[in-house]
């Protein structure tokens, strides 16, 4: 399949294919000391397209993608992901899933059309179909009870994201919201 006909056949992920680096971004962690922690940050994201991906009578098409996040002013990074985002034309969903290396495994997925520009993807504990899973210790400490991420494409030169990591930490009776976003523009 030609590249342009795969990039078609991603739906509205076809815009994403290609590398992408922002540093407009703002990531809130909690902290021990400060209850929680703002750090402006940079970001740089591969997308490679690839498919299709046969489950029976499914056709998948995808984007192999790995993310690297430096706060500003360091060059040692403070967060990476590997995975896979894939649309599936026929049910009309978009689908995130990706490992972060502390432990913790999402697959996210939610409704869009062909042409959506903004995309919303959802996850919860406990789902058998869009769930989460940690590690035992994050799972004691700081267990994620739901994920969502909201891409919005600007153009084909820039899209945005931000997203919601919900954690039940031990100790603490509210959920804390860990939240990240960023603007980044194709580098390639």
């Amino acid at each position: 399949m030609a590249d342009a006909e795969l990039i078609k056949s991603l739906g509205p992920l076809g815009p994403l294919a290609g590398i992408w680096e922002g540093d407009q971004g703002i990531d809130i962690a909690p902290s021990r000391k400060y209850g929680h922690k703002e750090t402006p940050f940079r970001e740089r994201m591969s997308f490679e397209p690839f498919g299709p991906v046969v489950n029976g009578l499914q056709n998948l098409y995808a984007l192999r993608y790995h993310t690297t996040a430096w706060p500003i002013g360091d060059d040692n990074p403070f967060h990476e992901e590997v995975g896979y985002w894939l649309w599936d034309a026929e049910a009309k969903q978009v689908l995130r899933c990706f490992i972060v290396p502390r432990g913790i495994a999402v697959e996210a997925g939610g409704s869009a059309e062909p042409d959506a520009k903004t995309m919303t993807m959802t996850a919860e504990v406990g789902s058998e179909t869009y769930g989460i899973l940690s590690n035992r210790y994050l799972d004691k400490n700081a267990k994620t009870v739901r994920y969502e991420l909201t891409v919005t494409i600007h153009d084909n030169e820039s899209f945005s994201y931000s997203e919601d990591s919900q954690l039940q930490i031990q100790g603490l009776a509210e959920i804390f919201h860990h939240t990240d976003k960023n603007t980044l523009k194709r580098s390639n």
